[in-house]
Parts: C-alpha cells; sequence; structure tokens
C-alpha cells in the first residue's frame, strides 16, 4: 500500500523547526557532527527564501527545501550517512540552479558534492526513456559519455543511486495533484526504470512504493478496484489477523522461541501482478492474509517452520525455500501458504532479524564507499554492484546507449530462470529467454556462430524458450554470422536486449552498401506481406527521421531501425490526396466525435459501425465511412473499389472517420498462403494460428498435383496491422512455405 508521509516538525511561526527535525534524524542515524546538517538545512532554506522574494520558484506549491527534508528522511529510513543527508538536503538547490556545486564543494566538501553531481548525471537515464523526437539513440556523443560517467559513479559509490532513488520517490509523491501529462510521465520513468533498480538492488523499502504509487497513476481504475476490494475486507482481516497472532505467540512462547510476529499488507501492484500471472480473481490471491515472524537465528526459522505446519495443514506447492536458495538479488525468507482459522488461507514468512533487514535496505545493508572499510561484506552486495559493471562493460564494449533502459527493466525481473551449460555451469537469464539468447550470454562469438541447439540432448528450435533446471547446448557453425531474422521481433528469437544489441552491433560492422541491400529487401518483404503498394520510399525515410531512404535500408539492415514501424507509417502515407467533399468539411467544423468501438464518428450522434466485407480495414489503415439504410455506418478502406464507385454516386452520404485509441475489437482479414504441398502443412499453420490465440473464421486451400503446390485462404481475426504482421511472419518461417501475405480483393488497381 502506498506509504503515509510525516509532517515535518514546526515552530509557533508554521515555519519547519530545523532543530527538532534534525534531533528526529539523529535518533534514527549516527551523526558525526549534527551542526553540519543544521547549516545545510538552513542555506537551503535560505536559497528558497530567496528565489521567493525574486519570483523564480519555477513551479506552484514547489518547495526545494522540503523536498530536500524528504529526501533525507527516506535516506535515514535506509540507515544512510551525514553525507548523504547533506547532498540529500541541498540537491534540489543545486539542480534547480539556485547555487553552484563549488559553493556546496567549498562549504560542505568534495564528497557531498560529488554525490549530487553523481545523482544529477544519472539524468541520462531520463534523457534515453524520453528522448526528444528526431533524435537518434547511441550517436550522441555527449549523451553517451555522460550514461558512462553516470555509471562509473554509480559503480564507484551506490549511494548516488540512492540519493537518486529518494529523490524519484519524492517526485511519485508530488505529483498527485499536477497535471495529467506530468503525472503518467514521471510514473512511467519511476515504473520502467527505479522500481526495477531499487528491486535489483533489493531495496523493498523503496521498490514497494515505486511500483504502487506509479501503478496508481498508470492504471487508475484497476487499482482503485483492488484497493475498494482490500478496504471492503479490512474490519475482517484485522479480526482474523488478531486471532492468527494471538495463536502464533502463544505457540512460540510454548516451544521458547523468541520472536516478532506482525501481520502485512499486501501491496496492491503485487496482487494486481500475481492475479495477471497467474490469471486468477481477487479471491484466490491468497498472501492477502499475511504474517511475518522475525526470529534470531536460520535455526529458529526452520523451527517455528515447523510450529506453523503443525497448527494448519500446508498447501501443496506454496512453500518456498529462499533461505537455503536465495533469490537474484540476495533475499532470502521462508514462505509457506497454510489453511487457518475458519478455513481461510494465509501466506507466512519467517526470516531472522538480519534477513529482514537485508529484505528492506538491500545494497543499504551493507554500502560501502571511499575510505571506509566493511567488513563482513556479503556476497549478495557484491552481486549488485557487479550487474551494475556487467551494465558499464556492454555499454563500452556495444558502444551504444538505446538498450539500456530494456537492460534495467528486464534484466531486474524478478521472474529468473536458471540453466545449465554442457560443463554444469550455471546461467541466469529473464524469463522468456532463448537457446540464442543463451549462446549470446556464454560469449558473443558463441552466439554469433549460433546454428542450433540441444536441451538435455533433444533438439530444440533457437525460439524455444528455456526453463529452470534445463541444460543447454549451443551447435555453432565455422563461419560465425547471426542471421537478420534474429532482430524480427515477431519471430521470437532474442528476448533479451543484451543479445539483440549483439546482433545489431555485429551488423552494424558489416558493409554499408551489404546493409541498403538487405534492409531494402527486408522492407520490401514487409510491405508485399502487408499489401501495401505504392510508397515513395524517399518520403517515407523523411517520415521515419531519415535524410534519404538509402539510410532508411541501411538503418533496416543494420538492425537500428524496425521495418514493422516503418510499414505502419508507410500505411498511413498511403491515404489518397482527394479533395474533401462539402459534407465533410462542414463536419470537420464540429468535433463532437462519437466513440462506437474503436472508430469515431466525426460531427454526428451516436450511430452503429461495421466494417465492410468487401475490403476489410484493419487499425492503422486510411479509412472512409459511408451511411447505410438501417445499418448504421459501413467503414472502408479508402482505397476500396466499392467505396471509389459509391462516392461517385451518392458522395453525401460518406463521412470522416477515424480509429479510436488502442483497439479492443478483432477485425477479420483474408491472408493467402502459397506452399509446397506436403502432409500436416495445414495443421501447422494452424497450430501457428492457435499459440498466438488468433481466431480463425474460414479456411479455404487448393491443391496442384501438377505443380505440388498448395494455396491456401484464411480468414482470420487480428486487433491491428502490427499483429498481422507478426503472424505472417511467423507462418512464413514454416517449411514448404513460399509465401503468406495480406489478401485484399477489392483494392483499385
Amino acid at each position: 500500500m502506498v506509504k503515509v508521509r510525516e509532517d515535518h516538525p514546526v515552530n509557533q511561526s508554521g515555519q519547519v523547526d530545523i532543530d527538532q527535525w534534525v534531533m528526529k534524524i539523529a535518533s534514527q542515524v549516527s551523526l558525526e557532527d549534527p551542526d553540519v546538517l543544521k547549516q545545510a538545512c538552513q542555506l537551503s532554506e535560505e536559497i528558497e527564501h530567496q528565489a521567493v522574494q525574486e519570483d523564480r520558484v519555477w513551479s506552484v506549491g514547489h518547495s526545494s527545501f522540503k523536498t530536500g527534508l524528504e529526501m533525507a528522511q527516506i535516506l535515514s529510513e535506509l540507515r544512510l550517512d551525514q553525507e548523504t543527508l547533506v547532498a540529500a538536503i541541498l540537491y534540489r538547490a543545486v539542480r534547480e540552479g539556485r547555487v553552484p556545486l563549488d559553493k556546496i564543494k567549498k562549504q560542505f566538501g568534495e564528497g557531498v558534492a560529488a554525490l549530487i553531481d553523481g545523482a544529477q548525471q544519472m539524468a541520462a537515464i531520463s534523457a534515453i526513456h524520453h528522448p526528444l523526437k528526431g533524435n537518434v539513440l547511441g550517436q550522441t556523443h555527449g549523451q553517451l559519455d555522460n550514461v558512462r560517467k553516470m555509471l562509473v559513479t554509480m559503480i564507484d559509490d551506490v549511494r548516488v543511486v540512492l540519493l537518486k532513488l529518494a529523490e524519484r520517490t519524492c517526485a511519485i509523491r508530488a505529483v498527485k495533484n499536477a497535471a495529467s501529462e506530468k503525472r503518467l510521465r514521471v510514473a512511467k520513468e519511476v515504473f520502467d526504470i527505479y522500481a526495477p533498480l531499487a528491486h535489483r538492488l533489493g531495496i523493498g523499502h523503496i521498490k514497494w512504493e515505486l511500483e504502487d504509487l506509479s501503478f496508481r497513476y498508470l492504471h487508475d481504475t484497476a487499482y482503485k478496484k483492488i484497493a475498494k476490494l482490500l478496504d471492503e475486507k479490512r474490519i475482517d482481516r484485522d479480526q482474523f489477523i488478531q486471532t492468527v497472532l494471538t495463536r502464533l505467540r502463544s505457540e512460540l512462547d510454548k516451544a521458547g522461541v523468541k520472536g516478532e510476529i506482525t501481520g502485512r499488507s499486501k501491496h496492491i501492484y503485487s496482487i494486481w501482478r500475481k492475479m495477471k500471472r497467474k490469471n486468477i480473481d481477487f479471491s484466490q490471491v491468497y498472501d492477502i492474509r499475511a504474517f511475518r515472524i522475525l526470529v534470531p537465528s536460520t535455526q529458529d526459522c526452520y523451527a517455528v517452520l515447523g510450529i506453523v505446519h503443525s497448527l494448519w495443514r500446508h498447501i501443496p506447492h506454496e512453500f518456498d525455500d529462499y533461505v537455503a536458495n536465495p533469490k537474484e538479488n540476495g533475499y532470502r525468507s521462508l514462505h509457506t501458504a497454510v489453511i487457518g482459522p475458519e478455513g481461510k488461507i494465509m501466506e507466512v514468512q519467517i526470516r531472522t532479524t538480519e534477513m529482514h533487514e537485508e529484505a528492506e535496505l538491500g545494497v543499504c545493508a551493507h554500502w560501502r564507499y571511499k575510505g571506509t572499510d566493511v567488513q563482513n561484506k556479503s556476497s549478495s552486495y557484491e552481486e549488485k554492484i557487479n550487474w551494475l559493471r556487467q551494465v558499464l562493460e556492454w555499454q563500452e564494449e556495444i558502444g551504444d546507449i538505446s538498450g539500456l533502459v530494456e537492460q534495467i527493466k528486464s534484466d531486474v525481473s524478478s521472474d529468473r530462470v536458471y540453466v545449465f551449460t554442457p560443463d554444469g555451469h550455471v546461467v541466469d537469464l529473464p524469463q522468456g529467454a532463448t537457446a540464442v539468447d543463451f549462446a549470446y550470454r556464454v560469449h558473443t562469438e558463441v552466439g554469433h556462430a549460433c546454428r542450433g541447439a540441444k536441451v538435455n540432448g533433444r533438439i530444440v528450435p533457437l525460439t524455444y524458450a528455456l526453463k529452470t533446471g534445463e541444460q543447454v547446448t549451443i551447435l555453432t557453425s565455422n563461419n560465425p554470422a547471426p542471421s537478420r531474422d534474429w532482430l524480427n521481433p515477431s519471430l521470437g528469437y532474442l528476448h533479451t536486449s543484451r543479445a539483440r544489441a549483439k546482433v545489431t552491433h555485429w551488423f552494424k560492422q558489416q558493409n554499408r552498401d551489404q546493409n541498403v541491400q538487405d534492409g531494402r529487401a527486408i522492407l520490401e518483404d514487409e510491405l508485399r506481406r502487408l499489401s501495401i503498394q505504392d510508397v515513395d520510399f524517399e518520403s517515407l525515410a523523411k517520415q521515419v527521421n531519415y535524410a534519404n531512404s538509402g539510410d532508411m535500408f541501411a538503418a533496416i539492415g543494420a538492425g537500428d531501425l524496425r521495418p514493422t514501424q516503418v510499414a505502419h507509417r508507410a500505411q498511413q502515407m498511403t491515404e489518397p490526396k482527394e479533395q474533401q467533399l462539402s459534407l465533410e468539411l462542414s463536419h470537420a467544423q464540429n468535433l463532437d466525435r462519437a466513440v462506437d468501438g474503436d472508430i469515431q464518428i466525426c460531427g454526428v450522434g451516436n450511430l452503429k459501425t461495421v466494417v465492410a466485407h468487401c475490403c476489410k480495414p484493419l487499425p492503422g489503415d486510411p479509412i472512409v465511412g459511408y451511411i447505410t439504410i438501417g445499418r448504421g455506418v459501413s467503414i472502408h478502406h479508402q482505397d476500396c473499389r466499392n467505396a471509389i464507385q459509391l462516392r461517385e454516386q451518392e458522395p453525401q452520404r460518406f463521412i470522416e472517420v477515424s480509429w479510436g485509441g488502442k483497439p479492443e475489437a478483432s477485425y477479420a482479414v483474408d491472408i493467402d498462403i502459397e506452399a509446397y504441398d506436403r502432409s500436416g502443412l495445414l495443421r501447422d499453420i494452424t497450430v501457428v494460428l492457435a499459440n498466438s490465440r488468433i481466431n480463425v473464421l474460414a479456411v479455404n486451400t487448393v491443391s496442384d498435383t501438377n505443380q505440388n503446390t498448395a494455396s491456401m485462404k484464411i480468414t482470420v481475426e487480428v486487433p491491428n496491422l502490427e499483429r498481422l504482421g507478426q503472424i505472417l511472419a511467423q507462418i512464413k518461417q514454416l517449411p514448404n512455405v513460399i509465401e503468406a501475405r495480406r489478401l485484399r480483393t477489392s483494392r483499385s488497381s
């Protein structure tokens, strides 16, 4: 659940009482010199007061002074040192340009200044996540240097990361009353980057709040629904928790085990995530009723587990021993689900106090910095720092920063798979990783030379998703060269951004002329599959921010530009430049839009819409609306032959229509498949469609025994043009398939 913040102590005049605030901080962490903290507070307050006098406050209701105090409070809960707290108090003032960094360095020391500077450099991540229009990632030398410098700083002093996490925590808290656009932008950045980063560093104390707050803004309806369900059951749940707590304390006293027992709240995002991952209802989330038991030793953990299982029957397959097998971020605990009083299922977590501190504080429980020697440093802490080093080494090797955000998001997922090399070494990968991802994780050259894979001694496709415990053997060729098909996301060869970057880098090193030739062939193949015709490649290149078609083809051939993106833009360009009719112009003056399903109708009230069977347009296609008699508005492709004929006869019955937001419905479309006939061909095609959850409406197959070929026309339901492209690409990969493309018989020639 979202945390409730405590107000700063105030004096009689209503101002923040700095002395009281510093005393409060001193009760949480050991301060070398509390007066230094007071000086930082006074300086920050003076700077803000001066800014107010000069009318230089850049945000209504914003206070860099109070934000600094809030950041310092967060970091004090993470047990950070005085130097970090001082940096937190002054960070916003420096970032907003109200005080030079040199002044901070002179008054508070080089360490404080270095922390502030390092946290400011982490804004490079935001620049990658929200690039300016037209900026080509990976080609701006200054930005690349900033990212590398930022990563070096993170590795050298992990307090920089913690300072930035505290700042983003304050930012996501503060956008509650901000404009919707800003709220969503900050929430997406926090959800995509900083919550996963907090997870990777094991800081549950911050991770849960960042996830819940960003989820609240990104998925408002789902958040409120779960919050309401939790609130409705709060009284019953509280009574149930008290009953269980009393019983557990009694049993632990009898066994002579000293333990701290609490009932805990399940975080809203984790409830939603579990419901989605397991495809279950709210009522089936067992750990809404959850208990945590903290004991002195590991031996006590297993003793308490025995007590819990003797009191209540445990649920099979719902026990996890993260003490013997810690998670990849160092998390250790025993988790079990049991059928408790009243037949209600509940989760019990059992851990030592040290394990709990690591779970809440993560890397903060073991952090170290220059000039400090930490004895008994934990391996989990070293693993987290090694992860940061791996990111840096990857960036230096590839020379490209475009995959940094994906690396942070995908490589910090809590869902990992652990597989074995033929020599028995363990390799961990994100869930969904393929044999090709494994090959590149082992070694870049192994990935380049990969031509096949065996899992547990059995040949599998290179798109096979690996599972924990499997042994993987990569079959290589003597001429290492990755396949361009691996870069096609529709085919599913690559799951990790690291492997994709390796393949992209290989093609970037190839001859430009070859990349241009290959890129043109790839794009033309994509356009042909989607039945997109008469494309002006020079104009298309400018639409995707390239100077000419040669540069665009080279980017596609090198893997920098996805053909599906270009095809979608080409689809938008194919809209005929016909003069709009007077009726359409008059409608355009009135932007009162009625939405029916996925189609927006301009200038009229709510009308029923139906997709025309003659051309079957898809979301993304240019469309027109024809007012029928008794059937509402019929939606046609703009270059549909029937629509063109009707427009000549009855232009007054045509109205302006457009696709709405994200389509929720499916649309019927015909696809044409040419193949050399073989046994099981139709079965293989339908398996591809079934695995992709594509509904098949009709199938018509004609075989030519003389040519030994088969021609198939299949009508399927797809949600959009991009999904159609993915399906056609997968079918094209099947053995004996010559061509798979969209069929539109009613288009004008």
